[in-house]
């Protein structure tokens, strides 16, 4: 299992992003565990959506060690820099497409509450999360975010757009604007129109009372598809984090994930 959940192409594209071990000062010169092993740990609690205190023994892992190492690596970026590497991989192999982005949103109850969290208006206001996604034509996520799930779509859109990191391509510069952008009527607005216009990116979003859903899925598909993908990690299906932090590290690490499914094998 643990070979399958983190395979050696994988391994190699994080191993170099892992924050040093720093030894605690009562210690008393324990040897650290191996970082695969609890970076594997981490990956089956989100692919499996189990309690960290029924973290099987199989991982060499102890709970203590697996969610504090976890905290750690939240802390210091590690989940954002293993999706731009993964994406910088792809696009180096000409695997990105610029010519259109998508984006949408989707909900999520949260069981605990705690920060990142709202009124759920489609769940009878209980509380919950809203987890938003912009992929590339093909649906591969460029930049994920969290809010409360009383946040209205529109207000993803920027920092969404902001978030895609500049990533490697085949030839020339690093990229990081699509030529166009998708969007349902939830983005429809008239100062967001202007504010993508004047970042050079072509505006394809859905105008209320005038343009038919049904048109505007035959290229927003993609981006649900993504979402019913990140849904398959049963970690964010239902949010139990009460730090915001937490669950949109989780988040973060499926659209790493995601991504190196996308890789060549």
């Amino acid at each position: 299992m643990p070979q399958r959940l983190v395979p050696d192409e994988l391994w190699a594209l994080v191993e170099p992003l892992t924050p040093g071990f720093t030894a605690r000062p009562q210690g008393g010169g324990i040897a650290p565990v191996d970082d695969r092993a609890v970076f594997t740990a981490i990956v089956f609690v989100l692919t499996s959506g189990c309690q960290w205190r029924l973290l099987p023994p199989l991982f060499g892992v102890t709970v203590l060690t697996a969610h504090r190492r976890f905290t750690d690596w939240t802390k210091a970026g590690l989940w954002r820099r293993m999706h731009r590497a993964v994406l910088d991989e792809l696009g180096t192999q000409g695997l990105i497409d610029w010519s259109r982005a998508v984006l949408d949103g989707a909900s999520v109850r949260a069981k605990k509450g705690g920060t990142m969290t709202g009124p759920n208006p489609v769940d009878r206001g209980k509380s919950g999360s809203k987890i938003h996604v912009l992929t590339d034509r093909h649906g591969i996520p460029l930049s994920v975010a969290v809010s409360g799930a009383n946040t209205h779509d529109s207000q993803a859109l920027k920092p969404l757009v902001m978030a895609i990191p500049a990533i490697r391509s085949r030839r020339g510069r690093r990229r990081r604007k699509p030529d166009k952008l998708h969007g349902d009527k939830a983005y429809e607005s008239r100062e967001l129109r202007g504010w993508v216009r004047a970042r050079g990116i072509g505006v394809r979003i859905g105008r209320k009372g005038i343009e038919s859903s049904n048109k505007l899925g035959r290229h927003r598909w993609v981006v649900e598809r993504t979402i019913a993908w990140t849904f398959n990690y049963r970690r964010l299906a239902i949010r139990y984090e009460r730090h915001g932090a937490n669950f949109c590290a989780f988040l973060t690490l499926a659209a790493a994930l995601t991504c190196s499914k996308k890789l060549p094998t």
